[in-house]
């Protein structure tokens, strides 16, 4: 079992960036299983379904959502057991509950949240115009 705590959301101006992170907590083998395999990140605004924002693979291999591409950068540190999201050039429609996801496979999709066993409680990302 492995508890995934993020941190990072804020309110920002269009146009701004923020980073936000995910740090795993557990036994050594949990929190070391999770980070070297696929993580993820997604978002969920209200009155709309999860979206998956980005992932990274086991061999830190990413992908991207649509939405975000060019503007996303997911990133982690095996080192640190700590997950990075960086958004640049954010949007009013980037406004979302950010979700940090661990799938526990060495490969997962962006878009699909069933790939996913364990996920954050989010932090909260508000972009204002």
């Amino acid at each position: 079992q492995v508890q995934l705590v993020e941190s990072g959301g804020g309110s920002v101006q269009a146009g701004g960036s923020l980073r936000l992170s995910c740090a795993a907590y557990g036994s050594t083998y949990s929190v070391y299983y999770t980070y070297n395999n696929c993580m993820g990140w997604f978002r969920q605004a209200p009155g709309k379904e999860r979206e998956g924002v980005a992932v990274i693979d086991s061999d830190g291999r990413t992908s991207y959502g649509d939405s975000v591409k060019g503007r996303a950068t997911i990133s982690k540190d095996n080192a640190k057991n700590t997950l990075y999201l960086q958004m640049n050039s954010l949007k009013p429609e980037d406004t979302a509950m950010y979700y940090c996801a661990a799938s526990g496979r060495r490969v997962c999709t962006v878009g699909v949240p069933n790939e996913f066993r364990y996920w954050g409680q989010g932090t909260q990302v508000t972009v204002s115009s």
